[in-house]
């Protein structure tokens, strides 16, 4: 059991009580409660639709069902339901809010802007120099079905927001294309269009937890979505140096604490938009198509012998107890190995950190 202990660099006190906002029954919050449980810990759960804020003449005072997010040394993002646009820009700016005053979220506020939305997530990457989909985002049927055309009539449409593979669908069929964009405008959605990287049902998704970035081979022969729920089955790999600078350096880029990366399969005269010559590695072998801001990990932990569930609280107590919102660069980053009971460790010399000053829960 892991002691309780006063952090050296604040006057906060440790109180032994996590707070994860999201549901709190299913599979994934019974395994994050017991790992708590496990480590010393109190996890308890209030739902995003229970946030509030006042404000008097001093700091926002952000608090929920289960009290003031103060009072805990944690708060761990799970899913935010959806709604209103209104609703979920409140939900967010409550979290910047507590964030000022030194609650540790996790992931900060910020990042789940960015992961949430598919479009932000990619253009960061393509920015770092990685490989990815030839995407376009458009807001109508006709700058939609002209990326349709531009991508030799062969695309995936998925919501920007979205997970789990949810509304996700390939289409190559130009009618059916119609339809399609016709409907998601008439819904007011924003059109996400992919050109379709064969062979699909294959990738390689990489999840980081803190220090530690851990390999799930996806292969799904029914289908070129790769969710374990959509049928896919996943094994353990080991990652090349090169998977695990690209799951750092993208991680490192939006402040991802507890995330995944997924890579995806491709033939080897596929390009991509980022496929220029400039791409920062010519050693991983697939395009990068999503970065994950909250990732189930139930088909994950049905390969793997470690308890991931306990490695994320372990990684959310560490933060806790840091002054940093991200993780250290002097810190290992591990890879599988099954000859080692699931881990070699390989030592990040040139990851970046987010330091910066920060108030701290001091009310009066």
């Amino acid at each position: 059991m892991t002691p309780l202990h006063s952090d050296p660099h604040t006057s906060k006190k440790t109180t032994g009580r996590l707070l994860a906002l999201g549901p709190d029954e299913g599979w994934h919050a019974d395994q994050l409660r017991s790992a708590a449980t496990r480590l010393g810990r109190e996890l308890v759960y209030a739902p995003y639709e229970s946030l509030q804020s006042t404000i008097t003449n001093g700091p926002a005072i952000t608090t929920c069902a289960a009290g003031d997010l103060c009072d805990f040394d944690a708060v761990i993002c799970r899913t935010m339901p959806a709604g209103t646009l209104e609703q979920i820009t409140f939900r967010l700016a409550t979290l910047h809010a507590a964030q000022t005053q030194g609650v540790r979220i996790i992931n900060p506020p910020r990042t789940l802007e960015l992961a949430i939305d598919k479009y932000a997530t990619l253009a960061i990457v393509a920015s770092l120099g990685y490989r990815i989909p030839d995407t376009t985002v458009a807001q109508s049927r006709k700058d939609a079905l002209s990326a349709f055309d531009s991508f030799g009539g062969d695309v995936v449409v998925k919501p920007i927001f979205g997970g789990e593979g949810r509304g996700v669908m390939r289409i190559h069929d130009r009618q059916l294309a119609w339809y399609t964009f016709s409907t998601l405008e008439q819904l007011g959605a924003v059109l996400y269009v992919q050109k379709f990287v064969p062979p699909g049902g294959r990738d390689t998704r990489m999840l980081v937890i803190g220090d530690s970035v851990i390999g799930i081979r996806r292969v799904n022969p029914n289908d070129f979505r790769t969710n374990v729920a959509g049928g896919a089955t996943g094994t353990p790999v080991e990652l090349s140096p090169a998977m695990i600078a690209a799951a750092r350096r993208i991680a490192n880029a939006m402040s991802l604490v507890i995330g995944s990366v997924d890579v995806i399969d491709c033939l080897p005269q596929q390009s991509s938009t980022s496929d220029n010559g400039d791409h920062v590695d010519n050693e991983i072998k697939g395009v990068v198509v999503e970065v994950n801001g909250v990732p189930g990990w139930k088909g994950a932990q049905g390969c793997l012998d470690i308890d991931l569930a306990e490695t994320m609280i372990r990684c959310v107590i560490d933060s806790a107890a840091s002054t940093k919102q991200h993780p250290s660069s002097s810190a290992g980053w591990a890879t599988w190995d099954s000859t080692n009971n699931g881990h070699t460790t390989q030592t990040a010399t040139d990851a970046t950190t987010t330091d910066r000053p920060e108030q701290h829960c001091e009310r009066t």
